[in-house]
């Protein structure tokens, strides 16, 4: 157990972000184990020169080291004459000193190497090695856990290579939502449009345009707004809007799920329709099946959402009155146009993607090889075919998911889904800067999470992708 301990520390010191995050997790621990390690290691330096002063003269008794300045001297000189260079040079001479400087150091280290393995002895060690060291005392090694427990918590985390993985991908999405905090907040701090003067109106005076800017902060200078933003963000605090003052955290809290009830319908929709047209189309290729599925696949991908979605309102609900034309809350009927339209759109993309994934698995050697063990057609074709297809399929799958759960302002508009996307497109015009900046911060993270997801996935699908994340 102490083993592992010691070599699971090693191999965290050894990156430096994590070394970064260890040592300030950890700071009781190292605070202590630097200052002892520093008392340490003037003594363990000044044995070891003792140790080099030592090598150097038995060295020196036994003649290597005046066969190593021989050795070092013939061999400069034969590269000085290959390139017609003169030996009589200060630079021949210099380099003739260093040349013959490392040769020695080698030599010398290799002995006092060999003088410490045989002895038992370990040298001198890095601080990492004395911190081990330290907590071979139950005791020590207790303390440390009482006073840095977070570091311990690093350290378990970084011995799971799939809870290390997604620990990393957590601490890159919060790098991005800072990213685009700074890049969406910058935009539109330097835009031309007024907050103030859109919410209040043309006809508001300038006291109140002041005192609008006071309430908001916006009459501070921009690197002030901007760390207020991040602080906002970091305290998990988007402040309220212009428009309305309500706390856009809550709006978008209250907005989610009816976004997220809708994507998962479309991509229902989406992959019931994609997934079986993909596969035949891809069984049959360049038929009368194949061209009309394709059709139809690129007609539904060229269609503007707009313009079907206003069809489908005329057809099913102005002349039949099948449907709600618009979103109603608790309504699950009035979701599924919107639906429609969206998972429409999304299945002609991911069938041609499953079409062309497929065709080209089909093609390899295992796939003739399976054919003559005999194995049935379908077997053929589900197992060992779409098996190693999926991982284009699920990456295109994973990106659709992720930018419908952005939001489809479009399809939101038509059908009046007081969704995330119409929410953003709604503030976007203010521009209300604390409704618009948790929109895109949404946005980032939701993305940022399916990437992860998919990529758990890729995992799963492929038992080479497992092998290399257990390696790193």
């Amino acid at each position: 157990m102490k083993d592992k301990l010691d070599k699971l520390i090693a191999r965290a010191f050894a990156k430096p972000l994590y070394r970064i995050a260890m040592i300030l997790l950890g700071l009781p621990t190292f605070a202590a184990a630097s200052l002892a390690f520093l008392a340490c290691k003037k003594r363990e330096d000044e044995e070891y020169r003792r140790d080099m002063e030592k090598a150097r003269k038995e060295a020196e008794e036994d003649g290597t080291l005046k066969r190593i300045r021989s050795a070092a001297e013939s061999c400069l000189v034969q590269k000085y004459r290959y390139f017609g260079k003169q030996t009589d040079t200060a630079e021949f001479k210099k380099e003739l000193e260093k040349l013959i400087r490392q040769d020695e150091d080698t030599e010398l280290k290799g002995r006092i190497q060999a003088s410490y393995a045989a002895d038992g002895k370990h040298g001198r060690h890095t601080l990492v090695q004395f911190l081990c060291e330290c907590l071979d005392n139950k005791g020590l090694l207790a303390l440390s856990v009482v006073t840095s427990f977070p570091m311990y918590v690093l350290l378990l985390i970084f011995s799971n290579p799939y809870a290390r993985y997604i620990f990393e991908r957590l601490i890159m999405m919060i790098f991005v939502a800072f990213g685009v905090v700074l890049v969406v907040f910058t935009i539109l701090h330097f835009a031309s449009s007024d907050p103030a003067v859109n919410v209040l109106g043309e006809t508001a005076t300038p006291d109140k345009i002041a005192a609008f800017n006071r309430q908001y902060g916006l009459d501070k200078p921009y690197i002030v707004q901007l760390f207020r933003n991040f602080k906002n963000l970091a305290t998990f605090n988007l402040g309220n809007s212009y428009s309305g003052n309500e706390d856009v955290m809550a709006a978008i809290l209250r907005k989610f799920p009816v976004t997220l009830e809708m994507t998962i319908y479309a991509f229902l929709i989406a992959a019931v329709i994609s997934i079986p047209i993909g596969i035949l189309t891809a069984v049959k290729p360049n038929t009368a099946f194949d061209y009309a599925f394709m059709f139809l696949a690129l007609v539904g991908l060229s269609l503007p959402t707009f313009w079907f979605g206003m069809i489908m309102i005329l057809n099913f609900s102005i002349n039949s009155h099948i449907l709600p034309a618009s979103y109603v809350e608790g309504n699950k009927l009035s979701l599924l146009m919107p639906a429609i339209v969206s998972g429409t759109h999304l299945a002609a993309s991911l069938a041609r993607n499953t079409r062309s994934a497929l065709l080209e698995v089909l093609g390899q050697d295992y796939i003739v090889t399976a054919r003559a063990k005999g194995l049935s057609n379908a077997r053929v074709i589900l197992k060992h075919g779409l098996g190693n297809a999926m991982i284009p399929i699920v990456t295109v799958a994973g990106l659709q998911f992720g930018g419908s759960l952005g939001g489809s302002a479009i399809i939101e508009k038509v059908f009046n889904v007081k969704g995330i996307g119409s929410y953003i497109i709604d503030k976007q015009f203010l521009p209300d800067i604390p409704a618009i900046l948790g929109g895109v911060v949404y946005v980032s993270i939701v993305i940022s999470l399916v990437n992860l997801a998919t990529d758990l996935i890729y995992v799963w699908l492929d038992p080479r992708i497992k092998s290399r994340l257990k390696s790193n």
